[in-house]
């Protein structure tokens, strides 16, 4: 092969693999809706909610269903983390709602209230179709079973761990329950309600958690902390002081502003 040759053929593989790189390049989903919050399952599926309306979109944006229920008024959250039991719960009545991954009612609606928990401020998702809820009036974490039979309660935790608590989210990870209270830190307990440690990480809205880390967002940057090594580490990303909410996952980062919710690979 002479050098001309060479050239040519040097030029046409760069070409080739240029070509590649750019297929290879993921633009960000842009979604453009309005809601008042949202969150996904482990699928990638993506869920907004705008008062009492729940809106499933696939991981690649397109709609895919809607519930309503106006009886209930406004939906107080959502938890998709068993994307076949979707748990919708409404603060107002005390009840909650389980759909299943076509948004459909599939189980009977849950009156906290007629299981003799007036005040429950947060609701999240258990392991084997069980859940969490947390009652503010006696400052107690209780564990349900999928018969809303109670298998397991915290004590009074204002007691328990001599502190005043006012969380204002939780969830469950790997068989840990993770209870936020902003003004003194992350609280977690095992699957039998026993407290096991707390992460003193403080003034988050929300965060997830995944094996030893807790991801979160703290003005324009995305920070990532291992409470087991102790190390924090963040990015600044450009408009993410914006956003109202962000959420890490499936390795993908989560953006909601006020007209839209911006899905990139992170």
């Amino acid at each position: 092969m002479n050098s001309l040759n060479k050239v040519i053929l040097l030029v046409v593989l760069s070409f080739i693999f240029l070509s590649f790189l750019q297929k290879e390049e993921t633009k960000p989903l842009v979604i453009i809706t309005k809601f008042d919050f949202f969150t996904t399952d482990n699928i990638g599926n993506i869920y907004t909610v705008k008062e009492d309306e729940l809106i499933k979109y696939l991981p690649s944006g397109k709609f895919f269903a809607r519930y309503s229920n106006l009886k209930l008024g406004s939906i107080t959250s959502v938890d998709a983390t068993n994307p076949l039991k979707i748990i919708l719960y409404y603060r107002d009545f005390q009840q909650m709602i389980f759909l299943d991954n076509q948004l459909s009612v599939n189980s009977e609606i849950v009156s906290l209230e007629k299981l003799g928990y007036e005040q429950t401020d947060l609701v999240c998702a258990s392991n084997n179709n069980s859940f969490w809820i947390y009652n503010k009036q006696n400052n107690e974490l209780h564990r349900f079973d999928e018969n809303s039979k109670r298998i397991t309660s915290t004590g009074n935790l204002k007691q328990v761990l001599q502190t005043d608590l006012n969380p204002n989210y939780m969830m469950e990870h790997n068989g840990y329950l993770y209870l936020n209270s902003p003004g003194t830190g992350v609280y977690v307990f095992d699957i039998f309600g026993a407290f096991s440690k707390i992460i003193s990480i403080k003034n988050l809205p929300q965060f997830q958690v995944s094996e030893d880390i807790i991801y979160f967002q703290r003005d324009s940057s995305f920070c990532s902390y291992n409470y087991t090594l102790f190390e924090e580490a963040c990015k600044t990303l450009p408009n993410l002081g914006k956003a109202r909410s962000v959420k890490y996952s499936n390795k993908k980062l989560y953006s909601a502003f006020k007209d839209s919710l911006l899905v990139q690979e992170f």
